[in-house]
């Protein structure tokens, strides 16, 4: 093992075992090399590595917030992980939509009981520039990631929407490609939108039920119009 990964292992461990927690100011650079018997760069290699995984966070100067920390600001750094890993793994596509719906049945059902009006009004905001009658397809492919980001943000569970946000976004290019060897594009983009607006009127309707159907029908029938039997994402 490398002198860094050294180094990186043992603050992970201490994260978690609880050692380390939210907040915690890690020792100089200069203390870490002689703790673990590296030099500087290696320490400085490893927390190179924890920052851009989000774990950290480093500010110069010498008041009270500056030091490296542990820090909670990790969400972003989270999903894109998570997004380059189902972009990089080759799941069955099968796999993927089964996840897809898990995730976005609990997202539709909590969005049914947790909208207030003025976060349904931006969804319906969005729904309507997505049902403009001429539109590219990497403008549809981008609104249509934010729709179904927007309803997991609606459900008000933190890890539900990066995991939402993970899978979607990985998702966007395949989904791109696919929609590029369709015939009837148009017509296909015509009738997402058919069932985008009635998952919309669900959630709006406080119905969790019948909005975690549709929108488990949405996907599941997406995919099987969308030419991408048997690939892998």
């Amino acid at each position: 093992m490398k002198a860094y990964e050294a180094v990186r292992k043992h603050l992970e461990d201490q994260i978690l075992a609880g050692e380390l927690t939210v907040g915690s100011l890690l020792p100089a650079e200069r203390e870490l090399a002689t703790e673990f018997g590296v030099s500087r760069a290696a320490v400085r290699e490893a927390l190179r590595m924890m920052a851009a995984q989000g774990l950290i966070t480093s500010q110069v100067g010498a008041g009270p917030n500056s030091g490296t920390r542990i820090t909670a600001q990790n969400g972003p750094a989270l999903g894109k992980l998570l997004q380059l890993h189902v972009a990089l793994s080759q799941f069955p596509i099968d796999d993927v939509v089964d996840a897809r719906v898990m995730l976005e049945r609990f997202s539709a059902t909590m969005a049914s009981i947790n909208a207030n009006p003025e976060n349904l009004a931006k969804l319906g905001d969005l729904l309507g520039e997505m049902e403009a009658e001429h539109m590219e397809l990497d403008q549809f492919n981008e609104l249509d990631t934010r729709f179904h980001i927007v309803i997991a943000q609606l459900a008000e569970n933190q890890f539900v929407t990066v995991l939402t946000t993970a899978v979607r976004q990985a998702l966007a290019i395949p989904i791109r490609r696919a929609s590029e060897e369709m015939t009837d594009y148009q017509g296909f983009r015509r009738d997402l939108n058919r069932q985008h607006r009635r998952v919309f009127e669900a959630i709006a309707s406080r119905d969790p039920e019948r909005a975690a159907d549709l929108i488990e029908e949405h996907i599941r029938t997406a995919y099987t119009i969308l030419p991408m039997g048997g690939s892998k994402c």
